[in-house]
């Protein structure tokens, strides 16, 4: 059954209010995870920062690489143009475009990375206007070189503007790649030591975790010591507890077997005297017939007493009827008790019972009183049982008869019985009417010997209740009542969905 959330907390507060073993290795086992955690979460966050430090790393690599690309260009576009000048072959152009077409996916790389940088836009621009003024000075040789002024195109090389341009872009590739080595050997510097850290938490942690484990296990070992010695214990008192359970068990067998013979050696022993009772009315009975026959002569003849007559034709018989009628009833109570004692003495008979069928059989049985009384008898399907057949019977065939004896003139009865399995081995059948019904402080007094409730206009001496709860304890279950004045009664009855035998004729 689920606990309310109010009642959880109270137990784990207690829990942890309390000082125990199982709150200390809770406790450390706790920590261990807190620590695993913190681990976890800071070797995650050092994971990413050195990735994060190893892409800048590499993308500053990238620009280095890049701006030697621009430098190794100019200086083949340079190569190519003094070739084409000496010599005028074509074919040492080629080597010049090829070189300009490389220049300027190495500058585009750079002024992205730029843009991203402001630290490196000055020297990018740099780059920038140096090349295209080198590559704007070679093309325009070129171009003079093509219209045939080879002379004029080499007095433009000769002036050295261009050697100045490449001498200062060469300086500035040269600090650029400088700036960049410093900044690659810092962040090289920055995550070699978050490393360095990341290892020694990681070992730090190690080793506390290590302690932790040792110590939860030296309490887990300690805990599981006194668990097992806290069983033996338990073991042992529960060893005592089985014999004197089989003590007692047995001594409140012998002692109500012992009653059970009390009571039919006393029913048995009380007939004696009540059949010669019942006899020696019998006879008074025939003698009031013959003395009423003698006063009716002795009228015809002389004048009797009226005191006579009274008395042999109004007394007499009026005394004889109340002997009559009580021996009837102590006999029937006699039946009882003896009926009582033998179901105490009777051999339990488990077997496989088809409920439903037997319901229905017993509704059938009572078929002419419920049309008689205008009423109907609904039986659901029932789960079956293993238990005693005659037990079983007599329990709900006390019960509906019950129910139909005590219907409610008043609106048309109704009787319904039905039943579903519990978990756990256990079945539940139910009897309900919209009889009468019982008041609630007569709710367990309907159970008891000679005990009855409510209006005595039924014939009845109080005993089928009580023999139906003996019965149904009999044969380990459980029976309780629902029901209110006037509107009518629910018997409920529990079994076991199987029963066990300890021994011939008893239960487990």
């Amino acid at each position: 059954m689920k606990l309310p959330s109010s009642q959880s907390w109270s137990r784990f507060s207690d829990f942890v209010r309390t000082p125990s073993l199982a709150r200390s290795v809770t406790g450390l086992l706790v920590l261990a995870f807190v620590l695993l955690l913190t681990v976890n979460i800071s070797t995650f966050v050092m994971i990413q920062r050195t990735a994060t430090v190893n892409d800048a790393i590499e993308h500053a690599q990238q620009m280095r690489r890049q701006s030697r690309t621009v430098l190794i260009s100019m200086l083949n576009a340079e190569t190519a143009q003094r070739g084409f000048l000496l010599t005028g072959r074509s074919d040492f152009l080629t080597p010049f475009e090829e070189a300009r077409a490389e220049r300027e996916p190495a500058l585009a790389f750079l002024e992205e990375g730029a843009a991203a940088d402001p630290t490196l836009r000055a020297p990018v621009a740099q780059i920038r206007r140096l090349s295209d003024a080198k590559l704007r000075e070679m093309e325009a040789t070129l171009a003079l070189a093509r219209e045939g002024r080879i002379g004029q195109a080499i007095q433009t090389v000769r002036s050295g503007e261009g050697k100045r341009y490449m001498d200062e872009l060469r300086q500035t590739i040269d600090d650029f790649d400088a700036f960049k080595s410093a900044r690659i050997a810092e962040r090289t510097r920055v995550s070699e030591r978050a490393a360095m850290m990341t290892v020694v938490m990681n070992a730090i942690t190690g080793l506390l975790v290590l302690v932790l484990a040792l110590l939860s296990a030296w309490m887990v070992r300690r805990y599981v010591g006194e668990i097992q010695h806290a069983r033996e214990e338990v073991a042992a008192i529960n060893a005592g507890l089985e014999d004197m359970v089989r003590d007692r068990t047995a001594a409140l067998t012998r002692a109500n077997e012992e009653i059970q013979r009390f009571a039919y050696i006393v029913s048995h022993d009380l007939r004696a005297p009540l059949v010669n009772v019942m006899g020696y009315t019998s006879e008074l009975e025939q003698a009031g017939k013959i003395i009423e026959r003698g006063v009716a002569e002795a009228e015809a003849e002389r004048e009797v007493s009226a005191d006579i007559v009274t008395a042999v034709r109004e007394d007499m018989p009026e005394a004889l009827g109340f002997i009559r009628a009580s021996t009837e009833k102590m006999d029937r109570l006699i039946n009882a008790i003896l009926r009582l004692s033998r179901e105490g003495r009777r051999n339990l008979l488990p077997e496989t019972l088809d409920m439903t069928a037997m319901a229905r059989n017993i509704a059938d049985s009572v078929h002419h009183q419920t049309e008689a009384a205008g009423a109907q008898i609904l039986v659901e399907a029932l789960p079956s049982i293993e238990s005693d057949r005659l037990s079983m019977e007599q329990i709900l065939g006390n019960l509906i008869d019950n129910a139909v004896k005590y219907l409610d003139a008043g609106r048309p009865g109704e009787i319904v019985v039905s039943g579903e399995d519990l978990p756990g081995g256990w079945v539940v059948y139910r009897v309900a009417d919209n009889g009468r019904g019982i008041a609630a402080r007569d709710h367990e007094r309907i159970f008891e010997l000679f005990r009855r409730s409510g209006k005595q206009d039924r014939r009845g001496e109080g005993l089928g209740l009580a023999f139906v709860r003996n019965s149904v304890r009999r044969i380990g279950g459980s029976i309780d009542v629902e029901s209110e004045l006037g509107k009518g009664s629910t018997f409920l009855l529990k079994f076991p969905k199987r029963l066990i035998l300890s021994e011939p004729g008893g239960v487990l």
